[in-house]
């Protein structure tokens, strides 16, 4: 178990993790590109951590981009909007990457969208951006952000406003703007940073205007030096610091971010606001620039399609409920050794049963593997090796949690802290007997009884 600590400078790394290939070569040169308007988006109403949102449209109604179509359930909820202009569908069902089977609002395309192409582009990230933010009043940024539907693009996907809100018994000094993307393969944050920073820094600023955090440290891993360098150069007027961490997998995640940069440990069970910190992800940060600043809802979001298994690889800004095949279409296809899609990247993504499944705001990837990448040993009885614990970052027993999830032992899970597991993968990667950890895991903490 990790314990709490208040430093205010970190090592610049975090105890653990791994170094996969990093594979960013398909995409990272790949500039920004828009796809087409689809013929239909079908848009989940869960797209976030906490409750469904609650629908506000009906069959047959016309709605327009950027209008809301379901509203938060709760204060752990959020807004969905239509992300093209059209008509509504008969309400359906349908099943996302993680097995999860969801509502959904299907949108028929009009032939006429407000925005398309460079001009949806422009909208979303391009033009000016105020680098002082101190017209914006603190509770009317999350509103702002909570009116929008914007949830963390990272990956987590857990309702911004909730985090933007000050808590007077838990206040915030540090605001951490994560564009690490350790993720293999993926490279839609290295684009957004490298094309778009004044977004980016806009969105960290408002972000720590709104929660009252002192400082601001934008945090990059030292294989992106383009990226550094732009971020650099839109920061130079503001209190944002850039931090350059070194290339190690999961510095992206929360717990290691904050470890890394300011030497503080969450505590397991807890938050990153129970050591003063918060962290956003900064494709999050420029959706919220534009929520407070364009009064624009999130609508649209960078997928990367990429790996040795799709045609020619690119960053795309995809419509909410677009479909994976019409984001692989654009990109040329599968190529004819493609044996595997996964929703995300290698590590910690889903493997795909049906390419119709619609992208969410969750959605940062899409990785075409072929059989040669997913060739693997057998698997075989644990060596009792160790290597997945000397791995894992949050100092968890991986092999004991496999075994708990394995049996439904569900006290063992408990008692070696199954939910505490952020599902990176470290494990998995590092098994020389080849067992899917973090899938048993993951299956696992699904399986778990609430107490």
């Amino acid at each position: 178990m990790t314990t709490s600590t208040k430093s205010s400078r970190g090592a610049g790394t975090f105890p653990h993790g791994v170094h996969p290939a990093e594979h960013k070569e398909f995409s990272q040169d790949s500039p920004l590109e828009v796809l087409p308007t689809p013929k239909q988006v079908t848009i989940p109403l869960v797209q976030h951590l906490g409750a469904p949102a609650e629908p506000l449209v009906k069959p047959r109604q016309d709605v327009q981009m950027g209008e809301m179509i379901a509203k938060p359930a709760g204060f752990i909820s959020a807004a969905v909007h239509a992300s093209i202009s059209g008509k509504v569908g008969l309400g359906c069902a349908v099943t996302l990457p993680n097995g999860r089977r969801v509502q959904a609002v299907p949108i028929v395309a009009a032939e006429a969208q407000p925005l398309a192409g460079a001009d949806l582009l422009d909208d979303v990230y391009g033009g000016r951006w105020p680098m002082d933010v101190s017209r914006f009043e603190p509770k009317k940024i999350a509103d702002a952000a909570s009116e929008a539907g914007v949830v963390g693009l990272g990956g987590a996907a857990f309702p911004s406003h909730v985090k933007l809100l000050r808590n007077e018994k838990k206040p915030i000094d540090t605001l951490l703007l994560n564009g690490c993307e350790c993720e293999p393969y993926l490279t839609a944050d290295y684009r957004l940073m490298l094309e778009f920073p004044d977004a980016v820094i806009c969105g960290g600023l408002l972000a720590a205007r709104a929660n009252g955090a002192q400082r601001i440290i934008a945090v990059i891993e030292d294989n992106k030096p383009r990226a550094i360098e732009a971020m650099r150069q839109a920061a130079a007027n503001t209190p944002i610091e850039v931090a350059v961490v070194p290339t190690k997998y999961p510095q992206g995640g929360e717990r290691q971010a904050i470890y890394a940069i300011t030497g503080r440990a969450v505590p397991t069970g807890g938050l990153p606001l129970d050591v003063g910190v918060m962290v956003v992800n900064v494709a999050t940060a420029a959706a919220i620039a534009r929520a407070v600043v364009r009064g624009k809802a999130l609508t649209h979001r960078i997928v990367t399609v990429t790996g040795a298994g799709v045609v020619r690889p690119a960053n795309v800004l995809a419509p909410i409920g677009a479909s994976y095949r019409e984001l692989i279409d654009f990109c040329g296809g599968l190529r004819p050794e493609a044996a595997r899609v996964i929703a995300g990247g290698p590590m910690m993504g889903f493997a795909l049963g049906d390419l119709d499944t619609p992208v969410t705001k969750g959605t940062s990837g899409i990785t075409a593997l072929t059989d040669r990448d997913v060739a693997k040993a057998e698997e075989t009885n644990c060596l009792r090796c160790g290597k997945c614990v000397d791995t894992c970052p949050l100092n968890l027993v991986p092999s004991k949690l496999a075994v708990a999830a394995r049996g439904s032992d569900w006290d063992l899970a408990r008692k070696y802290h199954m939910p505490a597991c952020i599902e990176c993968g470290c494990c998995a990667f590092t098994c020389p007997a080849a067992i899917p950890l973090v899938q048993l895991i993951r299956m696992g903490k699904t399986k778990l009884p609430s107490q």
